[in-house]
């Protein structure tokens, strides 16, 4: 009998001002998965299970999470907030470089919540959310990064970071609620 699961859902880099080169594409790419991502969000948190929503800390290193979603919301990245904006009880992390793991509590916050199994969301497929389920997947959490909940600034770098990911026995299916 398969064993339960305590998951979490972690949002990559949606919070976002898109004002890096490049950055229209990108923004074009979360415009295009932010209601899945909003959905999985909703269905998380109904269950129960952690919404954690990791971002570069853009070399701010004395910003906060809150800070940072005032900027976005002031900025072309406010057109994805309706759909991802956060809710009372969810968790932040700030990130220094690509992979949500590297030099950040989220070891730690996933251990003090029991987590051991992560989906994974959010842009860009092909660094930030490969980088972070490789990690998760040598850490040897069960991982998910539905197809349908993360992109990349273009389709040929999603798709090729997914066939890595799957290579690498990381479920790629699309999300289906339930």
């Amino acid at each position: 009998m398969p064993t339960k699961r305590n998951s979490a859902l972690l949002i990559l880099d949606m919070i976002n001002p898109f004002s890096f080169p490049g950055g229209g594409d990108s923004l074009r790419a979360a415009k295009r998965i932010a209601a899945t991502v909003g959905n999985l969000a909703r269905n998380h948190r109904r269950r129960g299970a952690p919404c954690i929503y990791v971002n570069d800390n853009f070399g701010q290193w004395q910003s906060d999470f809150r800070g940072l979603l005032e900027m976005a919301a002031a900025t072309k990245g406010a057109a994805i907030l309706e759909w991802i904006r956060p809710a009372q009880g969810d968790l932040f992390v700030l990130k220094p470089k690509h992979s949500a793991f590297y030099q950040t509590p989220l070891p730690s916050l996933l251990e003090s919540r029991g987590v051991d199994a992560l989906t994974i969301c959010g842009i860009e497929t092909d660094s930030c959310v490969l980088a972070t389920a490789m990690d998760a997947h040598m850490r040897e959490y069960a991982v998910r990064v539905p197809s349908d909940a993360t992109a990349s600034a273009s389709t040929a770098r999603h798709r090729a970071a997914l066939l890595v990911m799957r290579h690498g026995d990381i479920d790629t299916r699309a999300w289906k609620p339930g």
